[in-house]
């Protein structure tokens, strides 16, 4: 069993930062493919930002040289790294886990993004 913890959403102006973490409880996390997710009112779900267990990474491309994805097997954590934030990407962001078997969810952090 894993489980999941999101932290770092706030409220922060635009063109400002935030880094978002997601620790990560039971074993072999560095075995897991780690995303991030995010959901605005109204809107599906979608992915940001993807990082394997080998370290090749994904980003959609509204974030792409903005966001940053890292992790860190030692400290069972993901990290993303938002830059330049705009207003569309407010969301609650969700991390997910996955292990080729099944996806693992935390419950979400939420990330508003106005003056």
């Amino acid at each position: 069993q894993v489980q999941l913890v999101e932290s770092g959403g706030g409220l922060v102006q635009p063109g400002g930062s935030l880094r978002l973490s997601c620790a990560a409880s039971g074993r072999l996390f560095s075995m897991f493919t780690m995303t991030w997710y995010r959901q605005a009112p109204g809107k599906q779900r979608e992915l940001v930002a993807a990082i394997r267990s080998g370290g090749s990474l994904n980003y959609v491309d509204s974030v792409k040289g903005r966001f940053s994805i890292s992790r860190d097997n030692a400290k069972n954590t993901m990290y993303l790294q938002m830059n330049s934030l705009k207003p569309e990407d407010a969301a609650v962001y969700y991390c997910d886990a996955n292990n080729g078997l099944r996806d693992y969810w935390g419950q979400g952090t939420q990330v508003t993004v106005s003056s």
